[in-house]
Order: structure tokens, then sequence, then C-alpha cells
């Protein structure tokens, strides 16, 4: 039976595996798992996008008065904050096929050796189950699905046995102007692996230099999730849009889930049924569905017999600084970053990892300024003349070590769309990450007075704010007393329910998480096929 926009959201006959949420981690193992012959169904909240969108969503962008692209906001993705920190989830996040990778920077890093053994090197936070060396040969796979533009040019990061699939963008005008005064100040600059085209590559085009990454790319050169989305049902999987998962049952001994129930947008209820299950809703609303599907075995929420479900919420910090030249700068011609360094990342003191970044957008963009301008022809034009070409800008980010009273928990005074309470954030940020932060701070600034920049602006320790990277919200351990998942992903409490994302990571690191997530959704999917 369809709905009313004519798709058919009745279940499917009991699929092999049952995969909740269609970005990154889920769209991946969806595919792998599809690929190897096995029936898997996805179910996705948020609706499609299509990609003959992308032209009238940029349009809307840098036009005023546009409103949110993506259509995040209002009940169905209401939320609370109560830590010392506002926490702004709705800023980044988007939920519809494909997942946040909708939104993304692009911006793809291996972790640091390190940063799977903070406890065991530095005491601090937790050790991974697996080391580096165990997901390497993972994210050189991830690095091939995803589509990575990079170059073996940085002397700081782990080691790698392969080249990137396509060559690195190469440095921007703007990059040439720190570099100078880098190499004065012994600081090293590198390429960045980005998960877009530098080729035609998979399909996709190369990238066309729109300058508008975040929040759309028009030209389909950034990778999303669409396209392992689009690979699964080419490979027999089914994926169902606007299906929002309210709450996942289990079997009377509290070993297994049995069923996924959801909604569809006629406001029917189904349950559907698997041999496997897999969540993956990113680091808030995967926590938030295992203690909505609390029950008299799991009084505390699914999979949480440790208690730690939604605990040890992380994210990475932003320290940034801005200012102008008296020379042209040539920014916004691309929307992401080229070049930035890790040189400062494996420091003991500070111990938080920090990378820096050597901006490609500081200042305003001239299309977007011009299209809010309130003026016309020459006043116009020097106004854009004054305004735009000489701005500079370095940002960072900075690890934040994991803290349990840092949670995604439940807010029973606020419901959204459906009945169910909200996620509430309680975020903060303690004292050793604001050191990290005035470190990263501190490097930048020295940067800025060798270049001779006017300082016009300054992120800091009082006003900094999250990368919206949701992670450690489930964590991966070998103690079920002290995690809820295993090294493969499986929570520890019920043998078929699985959580991919990065949520299970136990420590962030300071490098955009997303190659890690996929690293692991390619090994869990590995793990899983074993039980099929």
């Amino acid at each position: 039976m369809a709905d009313g926009d004519g798709v058919d959201r009745t279940p499917s006959d009991r699929p092999d595996v049952c995969v909740v949420g269609s970005g990154p981690a889920g769209s991946i193992l969806a595919h792998r798992l599809a690929t190897a012959g096995h029936e898997v169904v996805v179910l996705e909240a948020g609706r499609r996008f299509e990609m003959d969108e992308r032209v009238e969503q940029l349009e809307a962008h840098v036009r005023p008065n546009g409103g949110p692209i993506w259509e995040m906001g209002g009940e169905r993705d209401a939320f609370t904050s109560s830590g010392e920190r506002h926490y702004p989830l709705n800023a980044a996040r988007v939920k519809g096929v494909g997942g946040t990778t909708l939104h993304w920077q692009g911006m793809v890093m291996r972790l640091h050796e390190r940063d799977f053994e903070m406890a065991s090197r530095h005491g601090v936070g937790a050790d991974w189950p697996v080391g580096y060396d165990d997901l390497r040969p993972y994210y050189a796979a991830a690095e091939r699905e995803l589509g990575v533009a990079g170059a073996a040019d940085n002397p700081y990061a782990p080691p790698r046995g392969e080249p990137y699939p396509m060559t690195a963008f190469p440095p921007s005008h703007s990059d040439s102007i720190f570099a100078a005064a880098c190499e004065r100040l012994g600081i090293d600059m590198h390429s960045v692996p980005n998960a877009r085209n530098s080729e035609g590559y998979d399909g996709r085009s190369a990238c066309v230099g729109y300058g508008t990454c975040k929040p759309v790319c028009p030209s389909g050169a950034k990778y999303t999730a669409e396209r392992h989305v689009e690979k699964a049902e080419a490979a027999g999987a089914r994926v169902v849009d606007r299906v929002p998962v309210q709450r996942l049952e289990h079997d009377d001994a509290g070993e297994s889930v049995t069923a996924a129930i959801y909604s569809t947008p006629d406001g029917d209820e189904h349950r559907q049924e698997a041999d496997q299950f897999v969540v993956a809703c990113g680091g808030v609303e995967t926590p938030r569905l295992l203690l909505l599907s609390a029950s008299p075995q799991y009084p505390d929420g699914l999979a949480n017999s440790s208690g730690l479900v939604g605990r040890y919420f992380m994210d990475h910090v932003f320290a940034g600084m801005g200012g102008r030249l008296d020379r042209p700068t040539r920014q916004n011609h691309v929307g992401f970053n080229t070049s930035e360094c890790h040189q400062f990342y494996d420091d003991e003191e500070p111990v938080n990892g920090l990378k820096l970044e050597f901006l490609n957008y500081a200042g305003p963009s001239p299309v977007m300024e011009a299209l809010r301008s309130k003026t016309w022809g020459d006043e116009l034009l020097g106004q854009l003349r004054e305004s735009y070409g000489s701005h500079v800008a370095m940002g960072a980010l900075v690890e934040q070590l994991p803290r349990e009273e840092n949670a995604i928990t439940l807010d029973d005074s606020r419901t959204d769309d459906h009945g169910n309470p909200v996620p509430n954030v309680t975020w903060s940020v303690d004292s050793e990450t604001e050191a990290a932060i005035e470190r990263a701070n501190e490097i930048q600034r020295r940067v800025f007075e060798e270049l001779g920049v006017d300082v016009e602006w300054s992120v800091g320790p009082a006003e900094t704010g999250p990368a919206f990277h949701h992670m450690g919200t489930t964590r991966m351990g070998t103690d079920p007393a002290e995690s809820v998942v295993d090294a493969d992903l499986r929570t520890h409490d019920l043998s078929n329910l699985w959580l991919v994302g990065s949520g299970v990571f136990p420590t962030g690191g300071a490098m955009n998480p997303t190659l890690t997530i996929a690293a692991l959704s390619l090994r869990a999917a590995d793990a899983l096929e074993t039980t099929l």
C-alpha cells in the first residue's frame, strides 16, 4: 500500500538486515552487504533530496531570506540544551537520504596512532579496542569508496602503504601567502585529503569551484552518502525514506532485537522484522533511539546495561583568527581547505590533539554580498571592492576529551511530532580543552604577526563552539560494564544489534571523523556478514 506520495512504505518480508539511517555509516554497510547477496532494507527518517534540486538550493542559500535548504528545524527536530554552553544541534545536521554528508565540508583524515591509545600513552580518556594497524586496510578501502583526493606530503600523518585514489587539490593563492610566513616560523604546511573529485571519479565530475561546498555542492563533485545509497539499491537493497523509527523491540529473553517500529507520512505505524539490526543514526539519534526503546528488561534503555548509552558525548571545538592584508588573497574561489598543519597534533602539552587549518573562505562572498545589498551600479561595485579580496583566516580543530557528564539524554518535558521526548544535549568545555584552544590561538597569532595581518576577530576558549562531530555516546570497548559495543560494533547486550557511526569512538582525536566512520562501517560489515 502506497502513501499519499505514491511510495510503498510497508515492511519488507523479513530481510537479512535492517539498517536504520542512510548516512555514510549505514549506506556503506548496506552497500557492502547487498553486494554480497544479502537482503537489506534501510529505513531513513528524512526524505530524498534529488540532484536536480541542488541548483535551486544553491540559489536559496545565496539569496537573502532563503531559509534552511535542508529542511531542518521545527517540531520534528526539536531538542533542548542544558549544559554550561548552549549546543546548537540543528545548525549542521541533516535528516535525509545521505544524512549529514548532504551538508558536510568533505575533509577526510585518518586518526593518528596516538588517538587509539590515549589512556596507555597519556593516562587520559580510554583506549580503543582496535588500533591503527587494525583499521589501516579499512582506511584505504574507505578512501576508495568515498573518492579521496590527497597527497603523501604530511610528515606527521600515520603510515600508509598506498596512494590516494586521486591527486590532491593544488594549494590556493592564500595558502602560498601563509606558506612564506610559516616557513620563516618553522611551521609545516601540507595538503588536505578531501572527499571531492580533483578529477572525474566514480561517475562524478571534477570540482568546478562553486565555492558553496557547505551547505550545498550543486555539481556532485563532493561525495555524499547518496552515492552508496544508489549503489546499494542497484545491488538489490531497499531504501525507504520518511519513515522515522520510533523504537526497537526485542524478544522475551531480551537477547535479540525482533523489530524496528516506524511511522509513515500518512500516520501509519509498521513493524519491520529482520535477522540483524544496524542502527546508524549518528551520535545523537542513535542513543536517543536506544533510550526510547526502554523495556522491563532494559528499564534504562536498550543495550544500556552499562548505563553509558548517551554518555561521554564529545565534539571537536573550534579555535580561529582572521583579518586583512594589504594584498589580494582570492578567497571564496573554493569552499574547502587545501592546506593544513598536523605538526602540533601529537604534542604532550597540552595533551589534546589539535590541527591547524588555512581557510579559503575568509571574508564575505562577493556574490552573496551583491545579492543582499541594497545598492546598485558604481556604488555597489565600490562596496564590493572595499569588502572583498584581502581577507585571510586560520582555523583549528581541538580535541575534547571524554567526560561522562557530557551526555545525550531524553527531555520528558518536550516532545517531537510523534510525541517522543526530544534529545537533550549536556555539553561543556573543560580547562584542559580550553588550554589547547589557547595553544592553537597562540600559534595562529604568531603566523598573523609574521604576515602583518590586522587581526579583526578571534575565537578562543570563551567563544568556542562545536564542529558538529557527534562522538562517544555508544562507545566501543572490551568490558561490557565500561562500553556499549564490542570491537566489531555489536552491542554487548543483544546478539543481533549493531551500532555504527562516530558514537562508538572512545576518544575523538582532532580529525574530522567521517573517514573513520566509513572504515569502521566496512569492518563491521565484514563481522556482521559472518553471522548471516
